[in-house]
């Protein structure tokens, strides 16, 4: 375990960097192994309320194609994935108001009846619902804090509250989910020491997963002037990650692969454990536009399996048949 002025110093130092790399892979296979969790991923919604500047999905983004994904086809997307082995799904979505507690209650009722384990990504809600869809069978929800520093976090999310985001996660810890959060790495005017922070933040609430990915400058956000973050950087804040948490899931995630057009695997290499690819189908996919440049906008769900099961293979590593829950927390 690292003191906050060591991750710092880490974090600074590209001399480090194999070293670190090296450590985190060895920390992830002593505590959770060499198989590789798929987690299929269905982007069901592009509609969201909030203003995040990063974002391209953000509601005054007139230039997005907005699309919703009912429950009858958003089952179907569900089956199919079982079909292709995967045991457990990610339902991801903006903030879409139209999918009401009683709406996701009922979609999450059907798709556990496929036998998968379920993770939610469709942002904050009321200790009520996180509520009712935990009665309703889902196993974990996802949701980034993004930055640690509140003046960043204020900048970066119009009309939000730092204090809620918090809140949330603790909501969906008290509930008895396994909790994802996660940040992006080279937001103007990020420091390395609120990099720092937002890992110790990960280890302070005890996540079970935290998905990290470099910032992609999207043009039709108020950042499209800025640079995109830094791949090696994220790479050492995901690797740090897994040295602090060590038996945590940490997704090889495809922001890393567009800057890198190898970064899942080297990611899997440096201390991941997950890849989630999307099992929504090409007519969605390019207009779930989080930021430009996604990889494989235009391949079909199996092509995109077949192809990650071949790079996973290729280093050695093996796809796990099982449903990926996290460690129990001591």
């Amino acid at each position: 375990m690292f003191a906050r002025k060591d991750i710092i110093e880490i974090l600074k130092d590209e001399s480090k960097n194999e070293w670190l790399f090296s450590l985190a892979d060895k920390i992830r296979k002593d505590n959770v192994g060499d198989e590789i969790h798929l987690r299929g991923l269905i982007e069901f919604s592009n509609i969201c309320k909030c203003s995040c500047k990063y974002c391209g999905l953000r509601s005054p983004n007139k230039e997005v194609s907005r699309y919703r994904i009912l429950k009858d086809e958003l089952l179907e997307y569900a089956k199919n994935a079982v079909k292709m082995g995967y045991k457990t799904l990610v339902l991801q979505s903006g903030e879409d108001e139209f999918y009401t507690q009683e709406k996701m209650v009922e979609i999450i009722k059907e798709i556990k009846k496929l036998d998968v384990a379920l993770t939610l990504s469709i942002g904050e809600r009321s200790y009520e619902d996180y509520q009712a869809f935990k009665e309703a069978g889902a196993d974990r929800y996802l949701i980034r804090i993004e930055t640690t520093d509140r003046q960043l976090y204020k900048n970066m999310h119009p009309n939000m509250d730092f204090n809620n985001r918090v809140r949330c996660l603790k909501d969906l810890r008290k509930l008895g989910y396994e909790v994802g959060t996660g940040c992006l790495v080279g937001l103007p005017n990020q420091t390395i020491e609120s990099l720092a922070d937002d890992i110790l933040f990960f280890k302070e609430i005890n996540a079970d997963m935290v998905g990290i990915g470099p910032f992609i400058s999207n043009p039709q956000t108020p950042l499209k002037n800025y640079p995109n973050g830094n791949f090696e950087l994220s790479l050492k804040v995901m690797a740090l990650t897994r040295i602090m948490l060590p038996d945590i899931n940490i997704p090889a995630t495809t922001a890393m692969e567009t800057l890198n057009p190898n970064g899942r695997i080297i990611a899997l290499q440096s201390g991941a454990n997950v890849v989630m690819p999307n099992v929504t189908t090409t007519e969605y996919r390019a207009k779930y536009k989080i930021y430009p440049n996604k990889i494989c906008i235009t391949e079909n769900p199996d092509k995109c399996r077949n192809c990650i099961e071949a790079k996973i293979k290729s280093i050695g590593r093996t796809i796990s048949t099982g449903y990926g829950f996290s460690h129990p927390k001591q």
